[in-house]
């Protein structure tokens, strides 16, 4: 049996951290054992934190406040990252948008609230509602230094209901996150 080991960066709550920690944490896929050994949040009092915890990870906390600029962050990032030998970082709600001094040392990837290419950014959720689209959903992309620009992995979408509140869509959304987000994570790493 192999070991693959995983990063998880995050931001705010944690709902897809915990999606992924209880779906793929120290579980067995085709002959391969996955485990979470890093945890970064870049937020001293995300939720995310508390939820990390509650598996035995201790997320390590790197204020984006404390550097200069992007790139000063990016270079302490990849230098927390490399010392846990990891296969894969996977970027769930971690909201910096990442410079080539990350992207071009890292194997990263992302989810994204909307079908990419469409509605790229902080208000995927909104502009996806408030657009004619007929259709929402999620995709999981590689991190690259264009913003929401990387090489689709996975998508997933779901139709508009009549009279669809934005509650609704965004529950929607967040349910399709925390199921395709830790299955992209077990198809990465189980190749």
């Amino acid at each position: 049996m192999s070991i693959k080991k995983f990063a998880i960066l995050f931001s705010g709550s944690g709902s897809n951290l915990e999606a992924i920690l209880q779906k793929v944490h120290g579980k067995t896929f085709a002959n391969t054992k996955l485990e979470c050994v890093l945890t970064v949040c870049n937020k001293k009092d995300a939720f995310g934190i508390q939820r990390a915890r509650k598996f035995g990870l201790e997320t390590v906390i790197i204020d984006n406040k404390n550097f200069t600029n992007r790139e000063e962050f990016d270079a302490v990032l990849v230098s927390e990252i490399k010392k846990y030998d990891v296969d894969l970082v996977v970027l769930a709600g971690f909201m910096r948008i990442l410079t080539p001094v990350f992207t071009q040392e890292i194997g990263a990837i992302n989810l994204h609230p909307s079908i990419l290419p469409l509605f790229k950014g902080a208000h995927a959720i909104e502009e996806s509602f408030n657009s004619d689209m007929q259709v929402g959903g999620v995709s999981v992309h590689w991190v690259s230094a264009e913003l929401d620009g990387g090489k689709i992995i996975a998508q997933r979408t779901f139709e508009r209901s009549k009279n669809m509140s934005f509650e609704a869509w965004e529950d929607k959304i967040h349910a399709i996150e925390h199921e395709l987000l830790p299955e992209t994570v077990i198809n990465l790493l189980t190749k």
